[in-house]
């Protein structure tokens, strides 16, 4: 049985968050949302000196929250099974439990649109790597965990181009995207009776890193405006959008939510 109503709460007291790609925009949000919620944040990510920026933005909004909040940061290849899995470990023997994973790693690897028959076997594989196997590394590795408890919250991001198309037309980005929903589907199908639920975010166009810059500067201001115009609110997201359905999605008001997509760009698309 589910819990009362009464009882639900949105903090994360005493619960453990793995959170990759932590160094930038998003997944520095989630960190801090969570960690001023009473988490205890593993956050993880291959850039060092962002890592540390973040952890320090993290420690602010704890103290500023004034919760039981913690962070440790670790740096890792989430592209590297072998690294993720010690990382797992770690992780377990510093909080000696893993609640909640969040699968923010990804991204374009600063590739741009080129036509199809022009894209190296080497770019193809790099995004896909970094944006659908490293998800499926962190899963495989955590999973374990959390069976062993009856209990797990994971939550992948995504984006709108796995649901439709690339705004850039990078045919891999499209690709890997969509392929992690299909992984976090299946993955809620067979996870579910351990009580893990599996939950997807879909962000919109959100400036959150200097990849997402570097696209958006790429743009012509009419590209842009047009953009800005498709969104039914108007404006660009910003990280904290895209952390807000994440806490719900890792929260006990999800607790029968499972297998789902959240499309988090403002209106942007229209399902």
């Amino acid at each position: 049985m589910g819990q009362s109503v009464n009882s639900l709460q949105l903090t994360f007291e005493n619960r453990t968050v793995v959170v990759t790609g932590a160094a930038h925009g998003i997944g520095r949000a989630i960190c801090k949302e969570f960690a001023s919620r009473g988490a205890h944040v593993a956050a993880t990510d291959i850039l060092n000196e962002p890592l540390e920026h973040s952890k320090l933005e993290v420690e602010a909004a704890i103290e500023a929250a004034d919760t039981k909040g913690k962070i440790k940061i670790y740096r890792c290849d989430v592209t590297n099974s072998a690294e993720v899995s010690s990382l797992l470990e770690r992780v377990a023997a510093d909080f000696k439990q893993i609640d909640i994973l969040i699968n923010v790693a990804g991204g374009v690897a600063g590739q741009v649109h080129q036509p199809i028959e022009k894209v190296t076997d080497e770019e193809w594989a790099k995004v896909l790597d970094i944006n659908l196997t490293s998800a499926f590394y962190m899963i495989r590795a955590a999973t374990p965990y959390m069976k062993k408890n009856g209990y797990g919250r994971i939550v992948n991001i995504s984006s709108g181009a796995g649901r439709s198309s690339s705004l850039t037309g990078i045919q891999a980005y499209t690709s890997a995207k969509a392929g992690q929903i299909g992984l976090t589907r299946q993955m809620a199908r067979e996870l579910g009776p351990f009580g893990i639920t599996v939950n997807n975010i879909a962000p919109g166009f959100v400036l959150s890193n200097p990849s997402t810059q570097k696209q958006w500067d790429a743009m012509t201001e009419e590209a842009q405006a047009n953009l800005i115009e498709a969104i039914s609110i108007n404006r660009l997201g910003t990280p904290e959008d895209i952390a807000y359905p994440v806490l719900f999605f890792a929260s006990d008001f999800a607790q029968y939510v499972s297998g789902q997509v959240i499309s988090a760009d403002g209106g942007l698309q229209l399902f």
